[in-house]
């Protein structure tokens, strides 16, 4: 079994940071990738980014320039340093570990850019 876990959500003001936590915890060998993903009301879920097991990164086009991934491969954790929030960025942000066995989700942490 596999667990993922985020924390880090807030609410926080336009213009603002914040850094969101992810740890998989279980039968973890190695990872292809892990990332964040992000759903708002209304809208399906997307991307935001992915960092490889190799260490190369990927963002969604919204968040590039603004938003930060890395990882540290040894403890099987990720982070997402989001800065220049804006009210769009407001979602529910999941964490999602892909291995080998099957893509592993969080529960999700709620992230609100408001004033």
């Amino acid at each position: 079994q596999v667990q993922v876990v985020e924390s880090g959500g807030d609410l926080v003001q336009p213009g603002g940071s914040l850094r969101l936590s992810c740890a998989a915890s279980g039968s973890i060998f190695s990872f292809y990738h892990m990332g964040w993903y992000r759903q708002a009301p209304g809208k399906q879920r997307e991307l935001v980014a992915l960092i490889m097991s190799g260490g190369s990164t990927n963002y969604a086009d919204s968040v590039k320039g603004r938003f930060i991934i890395s990882g540290d491969n040894a403890k099987n954790t990720v982070f997402l340093q989001m800065n220049s929030l804006k009210p769009e960025d407001t979602a529910v942000y999941y964490c999602n570990v892909a291995l080998r066995s099957g893509n592993y989700w969080g529960q999700g942490t709620q992230v609100t850019v408001s004033s």
